[in-house]
Order: C-alpha cells, then structure tokens, then sequence
C-alpha cells in the first residue's frame, strides 16, 4: 500500500473539487466481505492525472463519466485516473472489501454472549479506503449520502439521522462538507436509549449484551452530555453543526472514542459491567466532553494537513477537562489531568521519538499517525492551559469564535489559527507559538532562597527556552494541625525571572508551579524537600499534591530520587490521601515502574512487600463502608501484587473480599490472573470461570490467564497465537500479551525474549498498524531490563526494517528499558 505524502496531497487539492460522494454498503453478503458501491461527484480544475484511493478484496467495476476503465490499473491502493479534461466528473466504483478483525476499518464482532453480530467503521487516516473509494485527504471535503443493506433486524446508524426504508434499506441524511475519515457507519441489533435535547436528537447506543449497564448509566450518560452541550454553546457562537448527537459504544474499538460528527464511536469498556471508582466516572465524562469538543474543533473546522493534529486534539484535550470543571459535577478534573495525562506527555516528550506540538513538516500519513500520542493530547493541552493563563480566556474565547467564523465547514493551518488569536490581543502570540509549539523537551525550575530568615528572595533557575507564567505556592507548617501545611501566598511570578522575588521569611515549602498551570518539571530546594518527605499529605488541595507526586516521579526518572524514597512517600502519605485519582495514579507508577522496572530483581520483593502492606492499609481505613472507590483501587492492587496465593484465593472462593467489595467479574478475572501467575490456578478453573463469564470480557480475561501460566505448553501456545495465527482479534491479541510476560516467570520466558523482535517484525508488517502498535506495546518484554534486551533491540532497528508504527513503539520502549538501566545505576 502507498501512503499519502504530503505534497501528492497538494498537488491533488490543487486540481480536485469534490463535491459529493454516494455510498451504498451491502452487510448481507457473508462473514467475510461486503459490498461497496461509490459515485464520486467532483470538478478538475485543469486537465491532469490522479488518482483515487481503494483497498478492495476485489475491484469489480470502475467507470469515468460513464466510460469503463480497467481494475487491473489498481496499483496496490491507488487507481489511477488518467488525461482527466477540464470540468465536472463522475466516478463510479464498485467493490467487495473485507471485514476487519483489528478494529481498522469496517470492524465485525460476534458477541460470545448471544451470538449478535455488531458491524462499526474507523476510517481514521486512510482506513476509509478499506470501506468506498475516496479521495482520501482531509483537505478535500465534500457531502456524503449514504445507503446501507443490513440484515431485517438490524439498527443502522450514521452521521446523520437514519431512515428505514424497508427490506434492510436504511438511508442517512446527507452531511455537511466533512473530511473522508469522518464518515461512519454502525450497524447491528443496537440497544437504543434516545432523547431530545435543545431540539436536537441525542442516542446512546450498546450490544444487547450490555443493555442493562447501559440503562442503569443513562441518565448520567446523558446528563453530562447536556451539560457539555450547553456549555459549549455558552463559549462558542457558532451552533452545534450536525442534525444529531449520537454516541454508540462499540466492541473491540483501538482508540477510547472517535470523533465522527454526529455519530461518537467509544470503546465499550465504557458501560461498566463491573463496580468502578469516581474518578473512572469522570475520566468517561472527560472522553464525553472531549468527543464533543472535536465537533468544533475537527469537524467544523478540520486541520489542512496532520502536521496540524493539536488543531483537533490538543484542543479537544484541553476543553474536554475545562468544561467538564466548569458545568458538571466533576470539578478536580485537572487533578486527574496532572496525575495522569501529563506524565504521558513529559514521558513522550523526552523520549528520541518527540516532535513539537505543531511540527512545521509530516511528510506523510504514517509519520501522521505516529504523532497521535502523549504531545498532541496532553503537552498540547497543557500549552493551551498556560495559553489562557497568559492571554486571559476572554480574548482566548473571542480568538476561537473568529476562528470557528472564518472556517467553518473548511480547513485551517496552525497560522490561520494564530491570526484568528492575534486580532484579539496585542500580546505576540506567533513568538508564543514559536516557543511553545515549534519546539520539542521538557523545561525545568528550580528554587534557590536567599538573603536572612526575614528578608528572603526567591530565585528560579530555568533550564529550558519556553516563556512560562507560573505560581509559586510559599507554604507554612500549621502549629495548631502537625504535619499539616497552610497557604501563605502564591506568588505570580514570569520566566524567565527579571529579578529575585521577595517572599519574607522562610517558608516550609516553596512549590513551583502550583495549580499546574504550565508544562515543566520542577525541583525542590533542600528544605522543601525534607518538608514533602514529611508533610506532603498535609497539603490543602489535591491538584498542589499532584504536582509534588509528578516532581517526585520525575526525579525518580531522572535517577535523582531513590525509587525505595518513592516507595517510602507512598507508603507514608498515601494512607491519608482522599483524592482517587492520584492514589490510583502513585500506586500505578509505584508498581508498574518502580517495582517491575526500576528496582532491581533482588530489591524486587522488598518493595513489593511495601505496596502490599500499603495496600493493607488502605483497605483497614475503609473498613467503615465511607470510601468504596479508595478500597477498590486498593483491593485491586493489592491482588494485582499478591507475592502469595492463599488470601486472594480464598476472596475468590468464598466470592467476596472480607468487608467488602463481593468480587464482580472484573475482579473474578484479576483474582484468576493473579493466580495462574503464582502457580496457583490451572486450565480447569480458567475454563470454569469462562463458563461463568462468556463475554467477550471473559474471553479476554481467559486468553490473559492462560497465557500468564507458569507453563512452558502454555507459553508456546500463547505465542503462537500471537505470531504464528492470524486469527486473534486486536482486543484478544493484547489481553494474551498481558498475560505472557510476567517478572515472576523471568527464567520460565527467557528464550522468548530474543524471539520478539523477529515476530514482532513479521507480524506487523502482515497484520498492519493496530496489531503493530498492541504487539510494541503489550507483547514488548519490558520486564527484561538488562544490556542484552537492549541490544538486541537496537539490532532490529537498523537491520530488521520494522514498519513504522511497530518502529515508534520500539524506539520507545528502548528508551524506556535505557532509562530503566540508568535509575538502577544511579
């Protein structure tokens, strides 16, 4: 297959206008392929040569202004059109495609549960070509109809609203001017929940199988959807453009949700089956307001090219938490924010494999889709966050309404955006965006106090180049509450420093960057230091401790802080900690890092003897029945790091964990993984709970534990699953390379470690980027930290030539396994 350079992309905008595109998708011609027929309506402005995009299973006919042309000329996904005049066109174009079992595509899923087939597409960069012809760049927009034949009982969605016309004929409305890749399409015996709202059609849409989860959330479901609704029509003047808002939740999705306009596509997992914190509450919400976010952002107005991806994402990061704290009940949303989407961005952004926000140049559609990561989602978000901080969200909000008013229903480039800001302010916001977007690290402040006890000045040292307007919390020990830290004032202070800043007497704690309003790491002084050691749980206000938790993970990354001190702060402050996001994000960090990776093996059981007792704690201060969400994660964790069978064991027996919570299917499953890991379970009890819990849950939660068998049968079949057989789903293949590699078994898989890079390679390049991305990420041995797994790893990168996505996640994850070796050094 070809990918799309950016200047062939130009060069086609240039000589094409498409107007409109006529779809009809047949769904009843077997488990295998459907049926696709496309008419493209379209103007050459000069007389030329293109092409148009296709990926067929067969390329049955294709004609030009009613002459035929030859499907032989299918050059791998391109069909070339040749001599084309002056004036207007129509391409016809008929097809069978293939289904798609990784979630690319037109997905097809049966559900183990009844045995209800379900059908969605991602057409999300070039996977439209999988599903119609197209000419497949976000810069050529057109109107899209639709016609789809699906089985009698059978739901159809779209973009737009849906007719049933009969005999399994459904039509939708035609849309707006829209990009390729956000056409959509599901259809199945959907569960339907719908209302109206403001005039508008809202529906909320599952697998039957999960009907009564999704009924029980519904209201909740929908009451946030309303309020981000109105909340965005508070902030922006140009209404909602679509003539619906439909969000189905779909099985075995790659992303957590997909921006189609008028039809959000979310990952499934989102209808809980099983108890959840708060906190996951929230982060569903936050996908909620950011999916909706994108029909300003993306759809309304759509990036020219993916050098512009933050166009559509940053800022769909960065308003989805804004407004879920401004209009729903979830308002510590940059908490979670601080303690788990940004370390995804400093940890992307100092890694070989960065790029700024906007980068000037992506020469293509798979560098593109490399560039969907922890920089375009939160480095961005947070640059839009000191953005607002900077130039006040009042001429923030005017510059994005001119924005949204210049380019509606059209594409914009990061300089259109720029002008749209700067009629607004007589700030420089194009030498912001120099030193913000266009450059690529992470800065870092660090405190130094002078002068006498009652005369002191703060200085911050500022290794980095970005401007950064920040607070600096100066924090007292409170006499009347030991160990508690009150707020004496928070100074606004500008970087670079223009001159030291009084501050009086000395504080306990000088913190750099309170309220997290800007992106950089920060240190502490000594004194400070020894105050977070001992005092960190008596800071007021959970986003303050957030950034503390994030300096000290960063320090240990930087093989500046011992990773037992770490372990030592958890231990110490978590027990008090009331905010479940970040307990939920220290204990992550704790376990999967500092225990699996950053200690080494002969420490490992040290501390992992501390997250169990910590977890023991936790679990005897919710005995009370006050904090179900602060015991789930506990509970979890602690069977997550079980270094003995027989407690957890006994939960699953006896079906409850004593006081609470009864053991869901979630956690049945965790329990069973956990066991198969010590040895402790075998085939018969995987095959038993699967007769419990048929799902497709359940099948994951099977394919995890047998492959986690201390077994060397089990482990052969499990990698042969992955490497050798096609047939394993994107969700089966991941939940079985969970399973595979556990730092327990190190000995038992040795041999399979050199054996990854040479199927990793192969199975990318046969199973395309969504297998390649899940076989870098999960099949990676990530716990094997040693000179040889790196270079062999290293190896692969220059002799192997592994496709690009698979090459991401490889050089990633060496950095990581390089890092993991400096923090034991260190």
């Amino acid at each position: 297959m070809s990918v799309l350079t950016r200047d062939e992309a130009q060069s086609r905008a240039k000589l094409l206008d498409v107007h409109r595109y006529t779809i009809e998708l047949d769904v009843t011609t077997g488990d295998e392929t459907f049926e696709s027929s496309t008419v493209i309506r379209f103007a050459a402005r000069a007389g030329g040569d293109t092409f148009v995009e296709v990926r067929p299973a067969a390329l049955l006919s294709v004609t030009l202004d009613g002459e035929p042309l030859d499907p032989g000329t299918l050059d791998g996904n391109r069909l070339p059109l040749k001599n084309l005049t002056a004036g207007e066109h129509e391409l016809r174009v008929r097809a069978s495609m293939r289904y798609s079992r990784t979630g690319e595509g037109m997905h097809r899923f049966t559900d183990p549960t009844d045995g209800e087939t379900y059908l969605y597409t991602q057409l999300f960069m070039d996977d439209v070509q999988r599903v119609f012809a197209a000419f497949d760049q976000p810069d050529l927009k057109a109107v899209f109809e639709l016609t789809v034949k699906a089985p009698e009982a059978w739901t159809v969605l779209a973009n737009g609203t849906t007719e049933h016309l009969g005999e399994g004929r459904w039509k939708a409305a035609p849309t707006p001017l829209i990009s390729t890749y956000l056409v959509a399409v599901a259809a199945g015996p959907w569960h339907s929940v719908r209302t109206e709202h403001q005039g508008l059609p809202f529906g909320l849409h599952c697998r039957r199988s999960l009907a009564p989860h999704l009924d029980a959330d519904a209201d909740e479901l929908l009451e946030i959807t309303r309020q981000c609704y109105d909340r965005y029509h508070e902030k922006f003047e140009e209404p909602y453009p679509f003539d619906s808002y439909d969000q189905a939740f779909v099985p075995e999705f790659n992303a957590g949700a997909m921006e189609n306009p008028g039809l959000v596509t979310f990952r499934d997992e989102f209808v809980y089956r099983s108890a959840v914190t708060d906190t996951e509450r929230q982060t569903r919400a936050m996908v909620i307001a950011h999916e909706m976010a994108h029909m300003w952002f993306g759809d309304l107005v759509t990036l020219q090219w993916w050098d512009d991806i933050w166009l559509n994402e940053s800022f769909a990061e960065y308003m989805g938490y804004q407004t879920l704290t401004e209009a729903t009940r979830f308002t510590d949303t940059w908490t979670d924010f601080g303690v788990v989407r940004k370390p995804w961005g400093y940890d992307a952004d100092q890694r070989p494999s960065t790029h700024p926000v906007a980068p000037e140049n992506v020469d293509d559609t798979a560098s593109a889709l490399l560039n969907f990561d922890g920089i375009s989602y939160a480095k961005g978000a947070s640059a839009l966050r000191q953005l607002v901080t900077w130039l006040g969200e009042k001429d923030f909000l005017a510059g994005i309404n001119t924005h949204f008013a210049r380019h509606r229903f059209a594409n914009a480039t990061l300089a259109d955006f720029i002008d749209s800001l700067a009629a607004h302010t007589d700030r420089d916001v194009h030498a912001w965006a120099d030193a913000w977007l266009r450059t690529t690290g992470v800065d870092t402040l660090t405190p130094t106090l002078n002068g006498s006890n009652g005369d002191r000045t703060l200085t911050i040292a500022h290794h980095g180049s970005r401007p950064h307007r920040v607070a600096a919390g100066l924090y007292d020990l409170d006499l009347a509450d030991e160990g508690s830290l009150t707020l004496r004032e928070r100074l606004e202070v500008d970087i670079p420093q223009s001159a030291p800043q009084p501050i009086g007497k000395r504080p306990a704690l000088v913190l750099l960057n309170d309220g997290d309003l800007t992106y950089t790491k920060i240190r502490f002084d000594p004194a400070s230091f020894e105050t977070v050691r001992t005092s960190l749980s008596g800071l007021p206000d959970p986003l303050t401790r957030a950034v503390v938790w994030n300096a000290l993970r960063d320090a240990v990354r930087d093989g500046d802080l011992a990773p037992a001190a770490y372990l030592d702060a958890a231990r110490a402050h978590l027990p008090r900690e009331t905010d479940l996001a970040l307990v939920q994000g220290v204990l992550s960090f704790a376990s999967g890092q500092v225990a699996d990776r950053y200690v080494t093996p002969e420490q490992r059981p040290a501390a992992v003897a501390t997250l169990s007792a910590l977890c023991r704690d936790l679990i005897r201060r919710t005995e009370d029945g006050d904090h179900p969400g602060l015991r789930l994660i506990a509970v979890r964790h602690f069977i997550d790091g079980a270094a003995h069978p027989d407690t957890i064991a006994a939960w699953l027996a006896d079906g409850t964990v004593p006081g609470g919570p009864e053991l869901d299917p979630d956690l049945r499953w965790r329990v069973l993984a956990r066991l198969a890991v010590l040895g402790a379970t075998d085939e018969g009890a995987i095959a038993a709970e699967l007769d419990r819990d048929p799902s497709a849950t359940g099948q994951e939660g099977a394919a995890r534990c047998r492959a986690a068998l201390p077994d060397a049968d089990a482990k052969r079949a499990a990698w042969a699953a992955m490497f050798d057989d096609d047939t394993l789903s994107n969700y089966l293949f991941t939940a079985t390379a969970q399973g595979f590699w556990q730092p327990e078994q190190t000995d038992l898989v040795a041999d399979y470690v050199p054996r990854f890079y040479q199927d990793a390679v192969t199975v990318a390049a046969r199973r395309g980027p969504a297998i390649a991305e899940a076989a870098g990420r999960w099949a990676f041995p990530a716990h094997a930290v040693t000179r040889d797994t790196l270079r062999m790893g290293e190896e692969c990168l220059t002799q192997a030539d592994p496709t690009p996505a698979l090459r991401r996640k490889l050089i990633d994850q060496l950095d990581d396994l390089a890092r993991a070796l400096r923090v034991r050094q260190a």
